[in-house]
């Protein structure tokens, strides 16, 4: 009506204004003070209309039915104006009757009818589904497409909350949104949203919702006009972009995290962290137990329906979870009875899917009855396993559940996981292929290393050897305590740079090489000469080596160095202290470029102490060995109660457990 700006003048009988509103002055010109009591025909028409005005007046009094149509009138500045009219017959009380004019510019009302038209067609035509709401959320008009869309005929949407309206996943939020926009004016544009519309079965849907406040001329506020475009395709097709990309990026990922040691446990632990939150909740890496045991085993026949030995790995989990306890514990092996669906994957070499688990699914997944009790509460409700397949043998299985998330595995995941496992599996037959050859290298270096003597005269001793930390290689780390004549004992430490079996392997023979030297009763120096001598045709390995040779009736202990870390000597009441001993060429260097071998003799009395070690003990890669080296000094200031403690003492104190090198260590004190 404001629009319109409708004016209103009331006639009496006669024909004389006897009302007019202040639209009517806005429109006309005249105000009400010049207006009433005037002849309106007089007023308003010109001389040649004015007997076509006074019948069309006349016929509305005598008839009372109204007359509707476009009159131009004559405003007070002398214009003339097309004005739609719209004339009755009134009566009141008294039984007198009036003509009552309603008059709006005709090119106003045009313009009105024009944009209300093609607003109509526009909406109710449109793809775009449009929502009027009052201010109190309920729906009071919408299009067709909104019907389609709220899978609902109009008759069953008007009057409703917005909740019960469309079939948007989150409405509080968008309830808080839409009134957010009643109290500020601002509109919302293009917020997305999501929800499944009533019978359908193509899963979830995505619309855009834009939200603009309807306020009338004066400012009040009407409603929200509610637009929402079904943008499930545009949605869809990013949400598998998106896909694809964090597939990919779990796949770079995978690259890079899986494999980083050859440690067997810790490369499966990275296969299972890999695998939870991107691709899983819940993840296990169980390994088939006759592998560990023995690399060469052949493959099992598909049609084998017996149990399965299997060893678990890793597992792990997205958040905590009691689906957890239903994995088997890492380290301890299981029985896979042949029922169960990771033992068809192990068997067959295929993945195995359940996009839906039923409850009758759990009893085939989980080990008993209490863990599928505990994947029940859980939430499992997807399952998959994929075989871990390297060089044409089926290692195991890589197990995945989802709870919380809750998209079913699909095809797609099928072949993620199948990627990752296939990764994974080059890394822990890599692994466990390693971990026996490190087995059998440490086999035959403890083979190889020596037992201590039963007696020797005016001296004790006693060693240690730890190999380099699980995943690394052994390496070439010995010592020796050798019965002399004229009861001498030689104490050697020695190392083979390189590792595996064949620095145990020229370990050893050095080990031997030095036992026979021994008994020729040879000067230290010459001895390492001669081992020189010999490592030079074990090319390509070099070795560091301390030779001594005490003498319990000259109290004394005479010692040579090739290229190795000084003994340390603790004489009794006083601080601990490195030998200065010549630091000769490493042995397998022949000398060249290096310092000549030489010996140095130096006086031990009872209840000193000689110590000598491999860089195992006290080479780090943060620390200068020089502060390392004064650390082992000032560990030795304390006394144990025997030799054998002041073993474990240092190793506990200085041998860090990430050390990829042997320790090779020999205390003696001399009794005198």
């Amino acid at each position: 009506m404001d629009v319109l700006g409708v004016a209103a003048v009331v006639l009496d009988s006669q024909g004389r204004v006897v009302l007019w509103s202040p639209q009517a002055e806005q429109l006309l010109g005249y105000s009400a003070q010049e207006a009433l009591g005037q002849y309106a025909a007089r007023l308003l028409v010109a001389d040649e209309h004015l007997d076509l005005v006074l019948n069309l007046f006349r016929e509305v009094m005598e008839s009372g039915e109204g007359w509707e149509g476009v009159f131009r009138v004559r405003r007070k500045d002398g214009t003339t104006l097309p004005l739609e009219w719209r004339n009755m017959r009134l009566q009141d009380d008294l039984g007198g009757y009036y003509a009552l004019g309603l008059a709006t510019d005709q090119a106003t009302l045009r313009r009105v009818e024009r944009d209300l038209a093609l607003s109509v067609r526009l909406v109710d035509q449109s793809p775009i589904g449009v929502l009027v709401l009052g201010t109190d959320l309920r729906c009071v008009a919408v299009n067709p497409a909104l019907e389609r869309i709220g899978g609902r005929p109009a008759g069953e949407l008007v009057g409703h909350p917005i909740r019960e309206t469309l079939p948007f996943g989150d409405a509080d939020r968008l309830e808080a949104a839409m009134r957010g926009v009643l109290a500020s004016g601002r509109p919302l544009v293009d917020r997305h949203v999501l929800g499944r519309p009533p019978g359908a079965a193509d899963g979830e849907h995505a619309w855009s919702v834009s939200l603009h406040r309807l306020d009338d001329p004066g400012g009040r506020v009407l409603g929200l006009a509610v637009s929402v475009i079904d943008v499930t395709d545009r949605h869809r097709a990013a949400t598998e972009a998106e896909r694809a990309r964090r597939r990919l990026t779990l796949v770079a990922d995978a690259s890079v995290r899986i494999g980083t040691t050859l440690d067997l446990e810790q490369t499966a632990r990275e296969l299972a962290e890999v695998a939870v939150p991107a691709l899983a909740d819940v993840a296990a890496v169980d390994v088939l137990d006759r592998i560990l045991t023995d690399p060469g085993a052949r493959p099992t026949p598909e049609g084998d329906d017996g149990p399965a030995l299997v060893r678990a790995l890793a597992v792990a989990a997205a958040y905590p979870t009691v689906a957890v306890r239903a994995a088997d514990p890492p380290g301890e092996i299981a029985r896979y009875v042949a029922g169960r669906l990771v033992t068809r994957c192990v068997r067959t070499g295929r993945p195995v899917l359940v996009p839906r688990v039923e409850e009758g699914h759990l009893r085939d997944i989980a080990r008993d009855e209490h863990a599928a009790g505990l994947l029940a509460r859980a939430g499992v409700h997807s399952y998959l396993a994929v075989p871990l397949t390297a060089r044409g043998q089926v290692l195991g299985a890589l197990d995945l559940k989802r709870a919380r998330n809750e998209e079913p595995f699909t095809e797609d995941d099928v072949l993620l996981a199948t990627e990752l496992a296939s990764r994974a599996a080059v890394c822990i037959d890599n692994a466990r292929w390693y971990r026996q050859q490190r087995e059998t290298a440490l086999t035959l270096q403890r083979s190889m290393l020596p037992e201590m003597p039963q007696r020797l005269v005016g001296l004790e001793a006693a060693s240690r050897y730890q190999p380099a930390r699980e995943g690394s290689e052994i390496g070439g780390d010995w010592f020796d305590v050798i019965p002399m004549d004229r009861e001498r004992t030689a104490l050697v430490v020695g190392d083979v740079m390189g590792s595996g079996i064949n620095a145990a392997t020229a370990m050893g023979r050095l080990r031997t090489a030095t036992q026979t030297l021994s008994r020729l009763a040879l000067d230290p120096a010459v001895v390492l000469r001669h081992l020189d001598e010999i490592t030079a045709g074990l090319d390509p390995y070099i070795a560091t080596c301390v030779y001594a040779v005490y003498d319990p009736h000259r109290a004394q202990v005479c010692l040579a160095n090739a290229g190795h870390l000084p003994p340390v000597l603790v004489r009794r009441g006083c601080a601990p202290r490195l030998l200065d001993l010549p630091t000769g060429t490493p042995l397998g260097v022949g000398g060249v470029g290096g310092v000549a071998l030489r010996s140095i003799t130096v006086g031990i009395d009872p209840g000193d102490v000689l110590v000598l070690y491999t860089d195992g003990l006290v080479e780090t890669r943060d620390q200068d060995i020089d502060i390392r080296l004064r650390s082992l000094t000032a560990l030795l200031q304390t006394a144990d109660d025997s030799l054998a403690d002041t073993c474990d003492r240092l190793l506990r104190s200085l041998r860090r457990p990430d050390t990829p090198d042997d320790v090779a260590l020999l205390i003696a004190r001399a009794t005198g």
